[in-house]
């Protein structure tokens, strides 16, 4: 398999840069998930950090490469791996299909 060096920004990783497996397209994954085990022997923390764009050229804008930003909340706004469905975003308010009646009828 391909591997691509890729910088951490932010949180305990911050300034390194680390080995990185290529998905099938050649590009590191969206969210880059990191174990920390509990020094109490307790349940690993996990330290979520999302892809973004590293930087672009002056005079094309081409685009520079993939570098990963640490997350805080850890991804609390959707589950861990799962497709964002245009379907399963906040609910309308309202929520009633009929239609108003006119006063004019």
């Amino acid at each position: 398999m391909k591997s691509q060096d890729t910088p951490f920004e932010g949180g305990p990783l911050d300034g390194r840069v680390l080995p990185v497996l290529l998905g099938l397209t050649g590009h590191p994954p969206k969210v880059y998930r990191v174990p920390v085990p509990d020094a109490a022997g307790g349940p690993p923390t996990v330290l979520v950090y999302r892809r973004v764009q590293a930087g672009r050229s002056r005079r094309l804008g081409l685009h520079q490469g993939w570098k990963y930003a640490f997350d805080p909340e850890g991804g609390a706004g959707r589950a861990p791996g799962g497709p964002k469905w245009p379907w399963s975003g906040p609910r309308a308010r309202g929520g009633d299909a009929t239609p108003e009646s006119h006063a004019d009828e």
